[in-house]
């Protein structure tokens, strides 16, 4: 693929980007010019891809519900880099369980990683990005998030509110005149690890996953690849009249 440069110049963070999504946004971010931070809990794999992009990136190890590390992790990058301009909230984990099955502690894992962690990237990013006057900040958030799935209480939860917090960093950026854009993107079943697992979960694997794909007016599992596209396009200036809104990648499955 022949990319363009847009991010030329940019410092972008990525969390939860040793595998899947964060992994190839990361790729997608090197490639169109961004300096890229490559954060993870999982140091090998963490260091791994930022090492497999060469020059132009390095690894922080960040654990998203420790707000000491990031304070820790931006600060570092901002002495070394200059400032931040994009910044990736995609570190998530998922639990399979009905409001009936969740105990309170799966509960509250699944929201401390999924809802705390973004709201300490925002609150963090946010602190840096306005000595710079602007920056874009991104938040993973789901499908699940718009359109309740029964088996997922702890999940759909989290991202919901990933989704509103999302409007809300938005607004009051622009309100404050910081010229930071805040968005989130809405991804259906994509394949990735995440998306094996709770395939994998299931007695039969095969029959689970021709399910996911049949539920998709597309017909087909969404790659990692299209959400790292449309990461790297609310990151750049093409989108810099875009603040708080919410971009289902989902092949169709919103609009039934």
């Amino acid at each position: 693929m022949n990319l363009t440069k847009r991010l030329e110049g940019k410092v972008a963070l990525i969390t939860g980007a040793a595998s899947g999504l964060g992994a190839a946004s990361a790729r997608r971010l090197h490639r169109e010019g961004a300096f890229v931070v490559v954060t993870d809990r999982d140091v090998e794999k963490g260091a791994a891809v930022a090492a497999s992009l060469g020059e132009g990136a390095v690894f922080h190890k960040l654990d998203v519900v420790n707000e000491a590390e990031w304070i820790a992790v931006i600060d570092a990058v901002v002495a070394a880099q200059g400032g931040l301009d994009i910044l990736v909230n995609n570190a998530g984990v998922g639990v399979l369980a009905s409001v009936e099955d969740t105990t309170i502690e799966a509960f509250r894992f699944v929201h401390a990683v999924n809802t705390e962690g973004v709201f300490l990237g925002c609150k963090h990013g946010v602190r840096v990005m306005k000595a710079r006057s602007g920056g874009s900040i991104i938040n993973m958030s789901s499908v699940a998030g718009i359109a309740g799935a029964p088996d997922m209480a702890a999940y759909c939860s989290s991202k919901g509110a990933v989704r509103t917090l999302t409007k809300s960093v938005a607004m009051h950026c622009a309100r404050k005149g910081y010229g930071i854009r805040c968005n989130s993107l809405h991804p259906a079943f994509i394949d990735t690890p995440m998306v094996d697992a709770v395939v994998n979960a299931h007695r039969d694997a095969d029959r689970a996953r021709a399910g996911l794909v049949k539920s998709i007016p597309l017909g087909r599992l969404g790659e990692a690849d299209d959400v790292a596209a449309a990461v790297a396009y609310l990151a750049s200036d093409d989108a810099k009249f875009i603040t708080g809104v919410e971009l289902p990648i989902d092949g169709g499955l919103l609009a039934q």
